[in-house]
């Protein structure tokens, strides 16, 4: 699920590239377990808020396939937010999104609906440019082909390689990420802080203790997304969660920046693996 500067700024020594090239095999390499997710969302009572007394919520998240086949992935997002006297807003976030397993090719559609109103919608694809940006193809909102320079990651190559670092013990990734949210035209610039191993399982939910997932590791990771830009920056918006060494998510934390949402596991479904000899 999820969810970046200088990692990209490659000094021209062979050590380095071989060093780079390591690593993005690494990602490539690492499996992703399919699995179908429930969480619940929460006001978070740990981050004070003046804008919304009251907040619920659900996401249903999905991923399917594997690096050959690639990753299908859908997510929907219900939020209801009471900001008091009866002043109620329902968002509906629906998004569905194939990725190559090589991230060189990534097709996406999302919907945005607000009281059940449609406010934004995007349906597109890309295909990897040889400088690591892409060529982007928008079918809505209807636009002429056009470029997005590079090196950018793809939203479950973002992940993969965050697995990887938490693995080697790295705390910083920097990255620019494109996911084809809002409009299919905007890049973030993300910083994600990744901790150190966790251990225990006595303040788990009970969906977390499953044999699948008490016996690997998990990593906190703080994801904050800015807009593309020079200078000091407050980000749009910051991811935090404890990541599984199989794609899996738990104790979701999504900052506004006015507010912030809580998300806990309430059920989780590994779904049937297909086999990939890469």
């Amino acid at each position: 699920m999820v969810w970046r500067r200088s990692i990209w700024l490659f000094p021209l020594l062979a050590i380095v590239v071989v060093g780079a090239t390591v690593r993005e095999a690494a990602a490539q390499a690492v499996p992703l377990v399919p699995h179908r997710a429930i969480y619940e969302l929460a006001l978070d009572p740990n981050k004070a808020s003046n804008k919304i007394d009251r907040a619920t919520g659900r996401i249903a998240f999905e991923v399917t396939g594997n690096a050959c086949e690639g990753y299908a992935v859908s997510l929907r997002q219900v939020t209801e937010l009471d900001s008091g006297e009866g002043r109620k807003t329902v968002s509906d976030l629906r998004s569905i999104t194939w990725e190559d397993g090589a991230a060189k090719s990534y097709r996406f559609k999302t919907q945005n609906y607000l009281n059940e109103d449609l406010k934004d919608e995007v349906d597109g694809s890309v295909e990897r440019a040889a400088d690591g940006g892409f060529s982007v193809r928008l079918a809505k909102p209807k636009a002429v082909p056009f470029p997005l320079r590079g090196p950018i990651l793809l939203p479950t190559e973002h992940l993969r390689k965050l697995i990887v670092a938490g693995g080697a013990g790295e705390r910083i990734l920097e990255a620019k990420v494109y996911d084809g949210a809002p409009d299919g035209k905007k890049v973030y610039e993300t910083l994600s802080v990744i901790g150190a191993v966790v251990g225990g399982k006595g303040e788990l939910e009970e969906p977390a203790k499953k044999p699948e997932l008490v016996s690997i590791k998990r990593y906190p990771v703080t994801v904050s997304y800015f807009d593309e830009g020079a200078g000091e920056r407050t980000p749009s918006y910051v991811l935090g969660f404890e990541l599984y060494e199989n794609g899996v998510s738990r104790a979701l934390r999504l900052d506004y920046g006015g507010f912030a949402l809580r998300g806990d596991l309430k059920s989780i479904e590994f779904l049937k693996t297909t086999p990939c000899p890469k």
